[in-house]
């Protein structure tokens, strides 16, 4: 299965964007399988002919929708991130972008584990997100603030625990607030940080100019 699966946010125009969210609603509620064009182009309300206008094939586009996707989340990751900044009130800010990110759109986690688990997948387009992200945790460990770990490991181990907290707060049997997540955001500092002098964190704490 070797087909495209780079897409920018910059270039999804009108029609193309409506065909990605149509696919990705359906993906959701009926599978791959159970998602043919035809479906796609239904409820994206465009001709067939306009979907192969921007995707070749339905592999072509079930892959754009992981990279969309995938550039949503990155994008909601880097509005608290700065360049070659490390704090704890960094980290908390991205990991509550994330969160809420996740909280008010489930079906992208649905997705993301629907696309992961598939054929789909057999060209790695579900590789761990690194960017900023991966470069946060580096400066940690680079500044002896992290454990000695590959900063690979610490953005799975961030990114599976806020998407699990999201999952628990939209399905779970029981009640997730704002103030749990924060202390799942503390736990998770704990987690990955050296036995540092006040490691743990006011969450209303400003960031440090």
């Amino acid at each position: 299965m070797n087909v495209r699966c780079k897409i920018s946010m910059e270039d999804i125009a009108d029609k193309k964007k409506a065909i990605l969210e149509s696919t990705l609603k359906l993906v959701v509620e009926h599978g791959f399988h159970g998602t043919p064009m035809s479906l796609v182009a239904k409820k994206a309300n465009v001709a067939a002919g306009t979907i192969y206008h921007y995707f070749e094939s339905k592999d072509e586009l079930i892959c754009s929708l992981y990279a969309y996707n995938k550039s949503r989340v990155v994008a909601t990751i880097n509005t608290a991130l700065m360049p070659g900044g490390f704090s704890k009130e960094i980290f908390f800010k991205s990991c509550t972008n994330l969160y809420r990110f996740y909280c008010q759109n489930t079906d992208v986690l649905v997705f993301f584990e629907q696309y992961i688990n598939s054929p789909y997948n057999t060209n790695k387009c579900a590789s761990p997100f690194q960017g900023k992200f991966y470069d946060f945790f580096k400066k940690g460990i680079e500044q002896d603030l992290l454990k000695d770990l590959k900063p690979e490991i610490l953005v799975v181990y961030t990114l599976s625990n806020i998407a699990n907290a999201a999952k628990l707060n939209k399905y779970g049997s029981i009640s997730f607030s704002e103030a749990d997540f924060k202390n799942v955001l503390i736990m998770l500092w704990d987690g990955i940080t050296k036995n540092l002098e006040d490691k743990h964190f006011n969450p209303n704490d400003k960031p440090s100019q």
